[in-house]
This record gives C-alpha cells, structure tokens and sequence, in this order.
C-alpha cells in the first residue's frame, strides 16, 4: 500500500474486505472482550482497551498516510498530546512554540509543570530561537505549523535537525495541515500528534485524536500509555473516522478552493485591517509554506479595524456557524481571545497577536460564493 497514491491509501489502507463475510466496508467490532480457546490463546485481541479490529484499521490507515510505520488512535485530541507528554519525566525540560492550541498550552502549564516538568513558550517563528532555549534538561520541542490561529508557519526542517543535534524529540501538531498537506516524519519530526475531531474526520461528529511515528521505542511507550490511560476511541468513532479519511483528499482541495476566495475577498474589504492565510504574499511565510506544503488548507483569521463591532458581526452571521472545533463540511467563526484560546494568560495572547479584534474562520464546503456573501452582509449590516 506504501506504493499506491495518497488517495488510494485513504481509501484501501488497513480496510481490505472481512475475511468472514466478504463485507467491503470494514465492520465495526463493539464487542469490549474475545473469546480465547484457553488462558493466552487468542486470535490477536483480548480486551478492547488494549486493541480492537476496527481501532486497528484506523491506527494502521493513519500510520500510512503519514508515511509513519505506527499509529495510535486516541479518545481526543488532548488525550493523544497527553499521551505524548508522558514520553517526559519529572524534572525534563520542555520547549514549546507559543503559538499553540489554548487547550495544549492548558495542558502543559497546568498540569504537566505541576508533574515537575518545566516549559519555555518560545515568542518566535524562527528556529534559532528554539536552539537558544535549548538546556541539557531539554527532552522535546513541541510546534505546531499553521500554527492556531494565526496560521504562521515553522521550519519543520530546521526545527528537526536542531532537535537531532540535540538528542531531542521533535513533535508536530499537524492538524491544521492534515497528512495531504503536510508530512512532518518526511522533514525529520519524529511524532506527529493529530486531533482527529478536525479535518481528519470533517464531519463535526467525533472526538479523537492520533499519535504518528516510525520510532519503534517512542511507540512502545505510546502503545503502552495508551492501554494503561485507556483513553481510546469507540469503534464506532473509529468507523466514523475510517469513513472520513476516505474523502479527506477531495475535502482538502475543496476547502482550499473556499478559503482562498475567503482570503481574497476579505483582503480587499475596508473593515478588515489585516488577513491572514499562508498563500497570500502579505502573509508572513509563504515561501516556507510553499516548501514544506502542497497546498495553503482552509483556515483564514483575520483582523477587524473596530473590534467593537464584532459582536453584531457574530450575530449577523447565517451559513458560518459561531462555534469552536474547525475542519468540517460546515464553515464556522471563532473568537480565539475568548474561546479556543481563553485558557492563555492575557499577556501572552496578546504578545503573540491573539487580539480582541481576531476572527478564525473555517472555511467549509459550502458554495465559496455564499460564503463570501455571508461574510459581506456580517461585515456591511
């Protein structure tokens, strides 16, 4: 399957036909326990916590599509960034690009760092930055690129080989770019961490989250985490999912196709003071985007001249819905200051430019003309 094109994978990868009854679709497995013909006899599943047929499916189709040799699948995406944080030990050092998901910088400050392991939110883009934070008690750098919400890109490359240098692991949240966008394992990252609630999914009706990697010990700790946590997905989350990913490449393309007339418009319109996507040239990085992705994805944030009108710009608002989560069939609109990124101190939103005034679209699958036209009446009423 490694041979077969990205869209053939998402389709065929760890979902050939039931060998018991021929079904195509691959049957979702509720049962919690498996017969064994005696004590350790068994046909490879014991217990559904510790691995199901239908999670396996999934965790082997993710894997692939990252060009990863093993994929865990996870309850959230939280639940997977927890399960990584656990590679870490009391007293590791932990450097983060501070322009991360309100929910992981949550995670880190306000439980991790009461287990004894210290973080440095790095307030820059550039990776000479992160090497200057680097310690001899360093054990990870943890980014995220598009970064949420302001959508600036990091050099996973560059990042990879001062992690390498280091002795260190590098993690990528790849979640705004999905595997069709972006593969991080092939640019040196050594764990991909996805919330699979978003694109992966794209349909607004799971929770989940994924760990990616070709590192066969960093995987074992994962695999091990992950039966002994026990935050694992149902398997009809993990159907739900494999029905997804199936669609995942025409999605992306189709997102794209919307945010780009998003951008543009928005770009030109007079009360908007500042756009933000990777494809546009006002946008800082699209160089780099160009480099290390094959496409821009369906994000847009954008700025208001007057953020004292953003509340009749919510309200006015009838096909994107105001919501957080991102990356399904439905456009949505956010206000990170006090929503997805509530959760940050004050003082370090607004350092790395998450302000009052900041709007996240996500561009869904609707008409890109209707879109553009709930957008002017929001902006004009």
């Amino acid at each position: 399957m490694k041979n077969h094109q990205f869209r053939t994978r998402a389709i065929h990868a760890g979902q050939e036909a039931d060998a018991t009854t021929g079904s195509t679709i691959i049957p979702i497995h509720p049962s919690t326990t498996f017969t064994q013909s005696a004590p350790g006899e068994h046909k490879g599943y014991e217990y559904s916590r510790t691995g199901n047929p239908t999670r396996a499916a999934l965790e082997e189709c993710l894997a692939t599509l990252d060009g990863g040799l093993f994929g865990a699948a996870f309850a959230s995406g939280m639940a997977a960034t927890t399960a990584v944080a656990n590679l870490l030990s009391p007293g590791d050092h932990l450097i983060v690009g501070a322009e991360v998901y309100g929910g992981t910088y949550r995670l880190f400050s306000g439980i991790f760092e009461r287990w004894g392991i210290t973080t440095t939110y790095v307030q820059s883009r550039e990776a000479k930055d992160f090497a200057k934070a680097v310690t001899s008690k360093t054990r990870m750098i943890w980014i995220e690129t598009p970064t949420n919400p302001l959508l600036n890109i990091l050099d996973i490359a560059s990042l990879a080989e001062i992690s390498r240098n280091s002795e260190i692991m590098l993690v990528v949240d790849n979640t705004f770019a999905t595997p069709y966008l972006q593969k991080p394992l092939s640019m040196g990252a050594d764990i991909v961490v996805y919330s699979t609630t978003k694109y992966l999914n794209g349909h607004s009706d799971v929770i989940g989250g994924s760990v990616i990697t070709s590192n066969e010990p960093v995987f074992e700790q994962v695999k091990y985490y992950q039966n002994a946590a026990g935050a694992v997905p149902s398997p009809f989350d993990c159907w739900l999912l494999l029905r997804g990913l199936k669609t995942l490449a025409a999605r992306m393309e189709a997102h794209q196709l919307g945010a780009e007339k998003v951008a543009t418009f928005l770009l030109e319109h007079p009360a908007v003071s500042k756009v933000l996507y990777p494809g546009l040239e006002s946008h800082k990085g699209p160089q780099l985007a160009k480099k290390q992705m094959s496409g821009w994805g369906g994000m847009v944030s954008m700025e208001m001249h007057d953020p004292s009108l953003l509340d009749r710009f919510f309200r006015n608002l009838e096909l994107f819905a105001v919501a957080e989560s991102l990356g399904g069939v439905e456009s949505l609109a956010c206000h990170p200051y006090s929503m997805t990124h509530a959760s940050m101190p004050k003082d370090l939103r607004e350092a790395i430019g998450i302000t009052s005034g900041l709007v996240r679209l996500s561009v869904g699958l609707e008409d890109p003309d209707d879109l553009v036209a709930d957008l002017r009446y929001a902006l004009e009423s």
